[in-house]
């Protein structure tokens, strides 16, 4: 039985990993902060498997790091571990440096020691696969694609602290041999997802009744990647991926906010009409734009197809319809993560 190490596996993206690796016969011990967005209510099902360990830390503990390595011997880690959401690094980007690069940075010293200590095959098969976004090459006009030879041109607090965590990564491979792999992805959705970015936020609120916050005019374009989708690719990339090499990860599924939002309220509409019949699309207020909005996002994923054979099986009007559908059928996840200190309140306004 293959065993992984899984940081910030109490996420949205990598809560899904955590389920399916588990459920694919993978022991995954499991080592999240449990910042916001860290929720163990995804992994319930989870409770009593001995293929799952949680443990609560963080990854710039490089003591609790090394012990964890020391004890499971794990075949790779993968690391999800990240402050992730672009408003809340407008109004805080120390936390995101933090995490991002600081917490990368020690997380890379405790892999490389345990690394360098392996011996064989134990030594030969191991990797370390980091999780990263397509936001860290910046912005793209009406044409063209991100490849993996794009640019770094970062244009938040998040995506730079990404890109930093990104570099990190590389030179940790080409100074020390440490064998990586590193993954930029496109938007991801789908269950589990914190309620504070644009489909499950949408979802929340227009099952509340309240105004949809569009912003600026709705019209950013991004690359919609369905997270089981995400996921695989992941997968894939662990199992066949070329040493130091990074990958880009899309769904090939390019829509404006606009349309997103839209889409939304018509699956709303026919699942759970509102009592006054009138439509979710009467709901939508745009607002003003984020500051230093980045205008389009679009992935050119085909290294990943070429090389490794993926690409994704989720089609959005498939994904968003699921998205939907597990929103309505688990409100009481949703009701108890906006228990905590998250209501819904529009973020990152400071420019």
């Amino acid at each position: 039985m293959p065993t992984w190490m899984v940081t910030g596996g109490a996420g949205f993206i990598g809560g899904n990993f955590v389920l399916e690796a588990v459920a694919q016969g993978v022991k995954v011990v499991n080592l999240d902060a449990l910042t916001y967005a860290g929720n163990r209510d995804t992994l319930a099902s989870l409770d009593g498997d001995p293929n799952h360990v949680f443990v609560h830390g963080d990854i710039g503990d490089g003591a609790l790091v090394s012990r964890l390595l020391d004890e499971h011997h794990p075949d790779a880690v993968i690391n999800f571990a990240a402050e992730s959401h672009v408003d809340r690094s407008i109004d805080g980007p120390g936390a995101f440096v933090q995490t991002n690069v600081v917490g990368t940075l020690h997380l890379l010293e405790a892999v490389r020691d345990h690394w360098k200590g392996l011996q064989g095959e134990a030594r030969d098969k191991f990797r370390f696969l980091h999780v990263s976004t397509d936001e860290v090459y910046g912005t793209l006009g009406d044409s063209g694609k991100f490849t993996e030879t794009t640019p770094y041109a970062p244009n938040s607090p998040y995506s730079a602290s990404k890109a930093a965590s990104d570099h990190l990564v590389r030179a940790f491979h080409h100074t020390y041999g440490l064998p990586v792999l590193t993954t930029n992805c496109s938007n991801n959705y789908g269950p589990y997802h914190f309620p504070e970015k644009l489909i499950p936020l949408v979802i929340a609120k227009a099952l509340a009744g309240e105004a949809l916050p569009v912003y600026g005019d709705g019209k950013q374009v991004r690359d919609w990647l369905f997270v089981r989708d995400h996921c695989s690719a992941i997968r894939t990339v662990l199992e066949k991926g070329r040493v130091g090499e990074t990958y880009n990860v899309g769904g090939n599924s390019e829509k404006q906010n606009i349309e997103v939002v839209k889409t939304i309220c018509a699956l709303l509409d026919q699942r759970r009409p509102r009592a006054d019949g009138q439509p979710r699309e009467s709901q939508i207020a745009f607002v003003a734009d984020r500051p230093g909005h980045d205008r389009r996002y679009a992935i050119d994923a085909s290294k990943l197809k070429n090389e490794l054979g993926w690409e994704p099986a989720y089609t959005f009007e498939r994904g968003i319809a699921e998205t939907v559908d597990w929103y309505l059928d688990n409100q009481g996840w949703v009701n108890r993560v906006l228990d905590g200190s998250y209501r819904l309140e529009r973020i990152g306004t400071a420019a």
